[in-house]
């Protein structure tokens, strides 16, 4: 809690009907009742960029680094226009916040954008749970105002991500325009993060597109390629951005797609996806490049990934997880089109991978 605010006894309840104790932070939603799919992040730092991800859709945040809020947080962190996850749990609190660059404290931050948080928990034994019983639904609020059967009843009845389009709820509402550079790049906005904006951004002017718009629309600014953002949710449900990325590839412009992007790519090509059990949420996931051998440590951030065994005659697998072998990146057989599943754009995270980035430039520049 923040010095001298005032501590308000609070619950986490899991669908299956596992209970936490805690402290409220944070802002109080309606009702007194939080729910969301509840996932865990392994990063050590970047807190506000994770919380400001907006493929946190549907989403409560569990923090598995003890300490949040101890650099308080600032304004040019932010990844996005404000925070679209449902909620954060955390272990401890900071008091205070000591970083010179901060211009304000975490829980006065979440408030200000309608965020709840919880605080105290054990997020060693939730994380066991998740990791035993996969990302669960869940529901916490303040012990004043609802009671445990309460939020029992509210993380049963919340749906969680699949088959829930979050996406329509993050992108831009229009189209608008980054950066000045020489080339030009016409970007899908599934949940599109700053930081990959300021990669791109470097080289290129970018026209970034809700996620509605038509095939038509990003070729009638010439693009010199096409950009799949990051975002949230089932791909599945994403199937009308899936039937107009089909038609983009008939253009024979290079495409390149990350997270939410690979798998739509995927789907587009052909390609199956599936809901893992808990999700990589993290900045430590060792992914190899399977032509090259070379090894990344890099950010991760999802629920859903494309299944190996449905590339087959479609593309090729280019990247896999060290952990646990799921497709990191591919490269389709008959189209200038290649993925890869993690956010190389590193916000936050290591940037061993940002080398993609100039991959896509230069083969932009190749056409």
């Amino acid at each position: 809690m923040s010095a001298g605010a005032r501590i308000r006894d609070a619950a986490l309840v899991l669908a299956d009907g596992s209970t936490f104790e805690g402290e409220w932070f944070g802002a109080e939603p309606a009702g007194g009742v939080a729910t969301g799919e509840v996932v865990f992040n392994t990063a050590l730092t970047g807190y506000q960029e994770i919380i400001t991800d907006p493929s946190y859709a549907g989403q409560i945040v569990t923090f598995t680094y003890p300490h949040i809020g101890n650099y308080g947080v600032a304004a040019e962190d932010d990844e996005s226009r404000r925070p679209f996850c449902r909620g954060v749990i955390v272990r401890d609190l900071a008091r205070r916040r000591s970083s010179w660059r901060s211009d304000g404290d975490l829980p006065a931050f979440l408030e200000r954008h309608g965020v709840p948080g919880i605080g105290g928990i054990d997020t060693r034994r939730l994380t066991r749970i998740i990791r035993d019983t996969g990302a669960i639904p869940g529901a916490f609020g303040p012990l004043d105002l609802v009671d445990e059967a309460t939020l029992k009843a509210a993380a049963a009845a919340e749906p969680g991500t699949h088959g829930v389009d979050l996406v329509a709820q993050v992108t831009t509402p229009e189209r608008y325009t980054y950066g000045d550079g020489p080339l030009r790049v016409a970007a899908y906005d599934f949940g599109i993060k700053v930081s990959i904006l300021e990669q791109l951004g470097e080289f290129a002017t970018v026209e970034v597109f809700p996620a509605s718009a038509s095939a038509d629309d990003l070729r009638s600014v010439d693009p010199d390629g096409i950009f799949l953002s990051n975002g949230p949710g089932d791909p599945e449900v994403v199937d009308y951005a899936a039937a107009e990325i089909r038609h983009l590839l008939e253009d024979d412009r290079p495409l390149f797609g990350i997270c939410l992007g690979h798998q739509v790519l995927g789907l587009a090509a052909g390609a199956r996806t599936v809901k893992l059990p808990f999700g990589h949420h993290g900045g430590n996931h060792p992914v190899r490049d399977v032509t090259s051998g070379r090894i990344d440590i890099t950010s991760q951030n999802h629920n859903f990934a494309v299944d190996p065994d449905s590339l087959g005659g479609i593309a090729e697998m280019t990247h896999v997880n060290l952990n646990d072998g799921v497709c990191e990146g591919m490269r389709l057989l008959d189209a200038n089109a290649w993925s890869v599943q993690h956010h190389p754009e590193a916000g936050p995270g290591p940037h061993d991978a940002r080398h993609l980035f100039e991959d896509f430039k230069h083969k932009m520049e190749q056409q």
